[in-house]
């Protein structure tokens, strides 16, 4: 056994491990006999509730030490399946509350506790099988030296066969190669409950269990024809009185002389005890405690058979299903009530699929998953589905408390043989992630090409901290072009990514998967310093372009309270002056402001820098808010600058555009702005704004984004100013 820690450390309340263990201790005196004195017991099993402890608390999680616990109940000789019966059900239902009542409710707790039951369990019935096979093997043993010794008496000595048949402890039975019992001893007929006599007019066909009998007379006939010698199994036996008996049963070939099969010899051990504590603990091994339901591993089981034992037309299908806002009822009302709330919606969702004959099991928390073996399509998962949502829907009394309950469903359909086990419910799960993003209380089925989608997308996430950090994105700069000349007076910086697999991605891929995760932050900064670095060489080549750079400033970045700093430092470093540098903010991100981001965008324009709405116009936009705002420039939205098109005789010219553009030109004007127009595609588009009098214009008319060595070669004369691209 491996050394144990003493109670008391770190994590969790020594008096209460005392109290538990105490508990532990009586509860095993009252349930069987225990060799040790009953100090002795409770320190053994004070060892014990702290090696749980420590395994519920520890970092990294196994639920080995349990297993460690019930093969030590065994050793100890605290066997008794009353025992643990009690370990298992106190260490669900106490455990955590006295030994370690500041882990209570913590998220992860419940399916620790419910890893260490089954640690527990498989421990103490692994060494309850190994002891049993110890003794099956002394057994054993003293039933081949029985045999031989029946062999030898047969052939020396009538009286000495008798002495040692009689007296044998484990039932002996002989008989011949028809089957006919020709002698049993006591033993042999008190385990069937019939007479000897009795026995002496029964024939061993008629007493093997019709669940097995085919196996078995198959079994005994190569016996009998001399094909083995000898053959041990674990099988069943009626009784006299209609019970069935375990035994395990070893036989014997005896030939003559000749070699030609002359009789057999049984040796029958009662094994009823031992085989019903396996089925006990097995039952406990693949069922959820608290519902009663198949659990996790069951279900694994069952769907791999499945798998593997169906046709190629079979169908199989899983509803993986997860009740909505659970969490929100544990906290609120308990955990206890939490507890009820389950093993309600458990008994319905095995009430609503019972005359289909589906499997419902519980994964673990408030996940469940149905198992559709054998239906004709996606069609009788869907339904299955509905099922379930309506059993869940309907009010839920528990206690006082009337709930109302829903849940979210992915449901998978394929063929047999397609898929694994793992597989399948990776699917499931992702499925369940669709229906409860698209508004719970829904199901959703499994689409291959939107879960590829979805790999791809996590595969972005996951590669974008790394991608930073070995420099693979890149910047390029899309001109911005004054209307009145066409000279190139700013350029606006657009991240790429140029992914080591896929090539350039652009920002519209991943920027808001950099939003999401919050790298956002980190990625602006090295943009911003990257394109203040080129704008500063340009300054250095080109001082007379005066070329301002425009930089994108994400809502997150504009929230961060270093922001102003880290702009400050990126102009120091790199010496651009501060008139040169503009910063774009969304305008629903500048009309969200307020506080300290307030107080940031005026120390930002106190340090000379350019701010610009980009996107303007597709907000709600308050005007009087917006005079009050340190704003520079105003980049009116693309779908504007589109509707600037000349008309024809089918789609005749639409004014209403050129009159918002106008609205916003003259408006900008008034509050001492400038404007400049996004997505100008065409000549006509940016000699309209002209006339409009849109200060600059932007798009693919005036160049697409570029390199920056592009840009270079644009201020040096290489690019016709206006030309389109």
């Amino acid at each position: 056994m491996a050394a144990v820690p003493e109670p008391g450390g770190e994590g969790y309340s020594r008096a209460g491990a005392q109290s538990y263990a105490a508990e532990w201790a009586r509860a095993a005196r009252q349930l069987g006999f225990v060799p040790l004195s009953a100090a002795e017991t409770e320190r053994l099993l004070l060892a014990h509730t702290a090696l749980l402890a420590q395994a519920l608390l520890a970092e990294t999680f196994s639920a080995r030490p349990a297993e460690s616990v019930g093969r030590a109940l065994v050793e100890a000789h605290l066997a008794e399946p009353g025992l643990l019966d009690w370990s298992l059900a106190a260490l669900g239902d106490r455990f955590v509350a006295q030994v370690l009542p500041d882990r209570a409710g913590r998220p992860g707790t419940a399916q620790r506790v419910a890893a260490l039951q089954g640690g527990l369990a498989a421990g103490f019935a692994q060494a309850l099988r190994d002891r049993t096979f110890t003794q099956q093997e002394r057994i054993a043993r003293s039933a081949w030296q029985a045999r031989d010794i029946v062999e030898q008496a047969l052939r020396d000595s009538e009286a000495r066969f008798r002495a040692v048949f009689v007296g044998a402890a484990i039932g002996i039975g002989i008989a011949g190669v028809d089957g006919q019992i020709i002698e049993v001893n006591q033993s042999f007929a008190d385990m069937l409950g019939y007479s000897v006599a009795e026995l002496r007019r029964t024939n061993v066909a008629s007493l093997f269990h019709p669940d097995d009998a085919a196996g078995m007379w198959e079994l005994y006939q190569e016996l009998i024809e001399g094909k083995h010698d000898a053959v041990r199994v674990e099988k069943r036996y009626y009784r006299k009185d209609g019970s069935v008996v375990w035994t395990d049963l070893a036989v014997s070939l005896i030939r003559h002389d000749d070699g030609r099969p002359r009789f057999t010899v049984a040796m029958i051990e009662d094994i009823t005890e031992r085989y019903e504590l396996q089925q006990r603990l097995r039952f406990q091994a693949l069922h959820d405690p608290l519902t009663g339901l198949p659990n996790r591993t069951l279900f694994f089981e069952t769907l791999g058979r499945v798998l593997d034992d169906a046709g190629p037309d079979h169908r199989i299908g899983v509803c993986f299903l997860d009740l909505d806002g659970f969490k929100a009822v544990n906290d609120s009302l308990g955990h206890d009530l939490g507890d009820r709330l389950l093993v309600e919606i458990a008994r319905r969702l095995a009430e609503c699929v019972a005359g289909h004959g589906h499997l419902v099991a519980r994964m673990g928390g408030d996940e469940f998953v149905i198992l559709v073996d054998g239906g004709e399509g996606i069609d009788d998962a869907v339904g299955v589905a509905e099922m379930a949502l309506a059993a869940v829907s309907a009010p839920v009394h528990v206690g006082d408390q009337q709930l109302a309950v829903s849940a979210s469903i992915g449901i998978v359909e394929c063929p047999s043989g397609e898929t694994s086990a793992s597989e399948l419910m990776r699917a499931a799960d992702t499925t369940l992630y669709w229906a409860k993003a698209e508004g719970r209380g829904r199901w959703a089925v499994y689409d291959p090409e939107r879960s590829a989608r979805d790999i791809a997308r996590s595969a972005l996430v996951a590669g974008l901290p790394a991608a930073l950090d070995r420099g693979e994105f890149v910047v390029h700069y899309q001109p911005i072009v004054s209307l009145l000349d066409s000279s190139m007076v700013a350029v606006e910086a657009l991240v790429r990514w140029q992914h080591p697999e896929l090539g350039l991605v652009g920002p519209d891929q991943f920027i808001g998967l950099a939003e999401e995760t919050g790298l956002i932050v980190r990625l602006g900064e090295w943009v911003l310093g990257q394109a203040c670095r080129d704008a500063e060489a340009w300054r250095r080549e080109f001082p007379e372009a005066k070329l301002v750079v425009s930089v994108n400033l994400a809502a997150r970045q504009a929230d961060d309270p270093a922001i102003v700093e880290t702009v400050a430092c990126a102009l120091g470093r790199t010496g651009l002056p501060a008139a040169l540098l503009q910063l774009e903010l969304t305008e629903s991100a500048v009309m969200g402001t307020a506080g300290e981001p307030l107080r940031a965008l005026h120390q930002l324009a106190e340090l000379g820098v350019r701010l610009a709405i980009d996107d303007f116009g597709t907000g709600y936009s308050n005007l009087a808010y917006l005079r009050r705002m340190p704003i520079h420039c105003l980049k009116l939205a693309g779908p504007f600058v589109e509707g600037i098109r000349p008309g024809d005789a089918d789609n005749p010219t639409d004014h209403r555009d050129e009159r918002i553009v106008d609205a916003l030109v003259r408006l900008a004007h008034a509050l001492e702005m400038w404007v400049t127009a996004e997505a100008v595609e065409t000549g006509a588009q940016a000699e309209r704004l002209r006339s409009l009098r849109c200060d600059t214009g932007q798009g693919r008319w005036f160049g697409p984004p570029v390199p920056a060595a592009q840009i270079t070669a644009r201020l040096r004369g290489d690019h016709v100013p206006g030309e389109a691209a």
